[in-house]
């Protein structure tokens, strides 16, 4: 697997600490990349687009000769409360990572200091109704992690909250793999094209690049010299815009998720803004990328941007393509666990990742 740190622009279009993706940054990066099939073929090649990801047979149809009675049947194919359905394997998925730290890239301290990943999110193309769609992870998820020491050594695998996978790494290259791993094992081993991950350090940085963002407060927040009232209209500037996304009251129950439901809002409202910022300043890509470039970690080349530049600009992307993961958020020894839904989330899967055979 290539590895390569900071060398796609799109990762502009990452919707600051929501580690989702600035549609417009990419639609104009067009201008100043190369295009080609080698980028589209390098794409695919980075994960197993043709295996089978719902190993749930339980929840599947597929016994009984119903199979074999389908005309039109194929392997990994399955049938769900009466429907006939087939992994779209054209699908191109890219998981974006906010990291819980201000500063640049640097290599980490030992082996468990990479930083948590405060915002998980996987994004998901779809060439066959031309629909973006962005599926947001709470942190405390629960899930199946690999376990290392201080010195890098494997030490096993065990569960525990999504967001401390990051931090079992370099802060880099290696920590966003593994992160790729346990997301994907996750999804029933969801197939993931590309990653990227940002600091937190860069949410002001891209906010301000597009002369900010209106929200209406979901929430009250006091916070340093950060004061919003829920349901006031403010204008996110500067730290105000980091504050808004980040903070949360680890006092209050369930207050990741509240911070969740914000950055949900804000990644709506910005992916209009910069639609607009764009349309005036063609160069802000580049000049996104020379600033991100410091804050973020990827793997995906400029061949594989100038291929989802071209592709992207025909898609469509609203609140209506913006799910949340379903499930139960609980007191746990020290930390609050997030339990997933499991029939939610298998039927998630199906909706966004699967099609009807007619």
């Amino acid at each position: 697997m290539k590895s390569k740190r900071a060398r796609l622009g799109m990762a502009g279009w990452l919707l600051v600490a929501l580690a989702a993706l600035l549609l417009a940054a990419l639609l104009a990066a067009i201008v100043f990349w190369r295009m080609g099939v080698a980028g589209k073929e390098s794409l695919y090649s980075q994960a197993d687009s043709g295996q089978i990801i719902l190993s749930m047979s339980e929840r599947s149809e597929t016994g009984g000769g119903m199979e074999e009675e389908e005309t039109d049947w194929q392997e990994g194919d399955l049938r769900y409360k009466g429907i006939h359905y087939r992994y779209n394997k054209d699908m191109l998925i890219f998981l974006f990572l906010g990291i819980d730290k201000m500063e640049e890239v640097s290599p980490a301290k030992n082996g468990i200091d990479g930083g948590q990943s405060d915002a998980i999110f996987l994004l998901a193309m779809n060439p066959h109704n031309k629909e973006l769609c962005v599926i947001g992870v709470p942190r405390d998820t629960m899930a199946q992690l690999d376990i290392y020491n201080k010195e890098g050594e494997y030490e096993g695998s065990g569960e525990g909250q999504i967001t401390l996978q990051h931090g079992y790494g370099d802060g880099a290259e290696i920590s966003c793999e593994r992160s790729r791993k346990a997301v994907s094992r996750l999804f029933y081993n969801l197939p993931i094209h590309g990653y990227c991950s940002i600091h937190m350090g860069a949410i002001p940085l891209l906010n301000d690049a597009i002369g900010g963002i209106w929200v209406e407060a979901l929430e009250s927040i006091e916070y340093r010299d950060f004061h919003v009232k829920e349901g006031e209209s403010v204008h996110l500037e500067g730290m105000a815009a980091y504050h808004y996304l980040h903070y949360r009251d680890v006092t209050s129950f369930n207050s990741a998720g509240k911070r969740l439901e914000r950055q949900k809002q804000y990644l709506t409202a910005y992916a209009a803004a910069a639609r607009q910022a764009m349309k005036a300043d063609f160069t802000l890509p580049v000049e996104l990328y020379q600033t991100l470039s410091r804050y973020m970690v990827t793997d995906i080349s400029i061949d594989e941007a100038s291929y989802l530049a071209m592709q992207m600009a025909g898609y469509h992307f609203d609140g209506g393509n913006l799910y949340t993961l379903e499930g139960e958020t609980v007191r746990g020894e020290k930390f609050e666990e997030f339990y997933l839904d499991e029939t939610a989330l298998y039927e998630l899967i199906l909706k966004v990742f699967y099609e009807e055979v007619q």
